[in-house]
């Protein structure tokens, strides 16, 4: 009996730190982007700014991380903080070539660098064909330089959200375990 309890403690660990596992490696292949209260946020260095995305010509669905479609697509980049307004902000998308080494071949789309006292920035391009990219945010103050790098995907599609891929391992293992209990108890009584 103890070791059966033992088992059904082990398993629900072990399933609960392989969720773990999946949500932290999501959030790592992003960069410097992740999903924070329902709100994308790009970290530069000490600085944060909100990034939404989206594609006016095929769904008006915003998007935080890959870019679902081909097509024209705009990325509007909002300052959090005020402190970001004196400093100068550059944006650059190039295709993940594995390397950064010749940037003005790779780029696709480039924002040269400028201060922005309005605290937005709108980055609106058309991505012909699918691939795999990099988005280069920098931000410049004084001597100091920030880099936000995040790889995304373009034209793969809408992303299975996490919800729909946690919540029925979840309920499988909760139903496990209960299952488990009763039968446990069948054989006790």
């Amino acid at each position: 009996m103890l070791a059966r309890l033992i088992k059904m403690k082990q398993v629900l660990l072990t399933a609960s730190l392989a969720m773990s596992m999946l949500i932290a490696a999501q959030v790592q292949a992003h960069g410097g982007l992740a999903l924070a209260d329902d709100m994308c946020i790009l970290t530069i260095g000490p600085y944060r700014m909100h990034f939404t995305g989206y594609q006016p010509l095929s769904q008006e669905e915003e998007f935080c991380e890959d870019i679902p479609e081909v097509g024209k697509t705009v990325i509007a980049l909002d300052y959090i903080q005020e402190e970001l307004r004196p400093l100068t902000t550059e944006v650059r998308i190039i295709r993940d070539t594995g390397s950064e080494e010749n940037l003005d071949e790779i780029t696709v789309y480039h924002l040269q660098p400028k201060i922005y006292p309005s605290a937005s920035i709108t980055v609106e391009h058309v991505f012909p064909e699918k691939g795999k990219f990099v988005g280069l945010v920098t931000v410049t103050g004084g001597a100091q330089n920030y880099v936000s790098r995040f790889p995304f995907s373009v034209g793969e599609g809408r992303p299975i959200s996490k919800v729909v891929i946690i919540v029925p391992i979840v309920v499988l293992i909760a139903g496990a375990a209960a299952f488990m209990m009763m039968r446990k108890r069948k054989t006790e009584g």
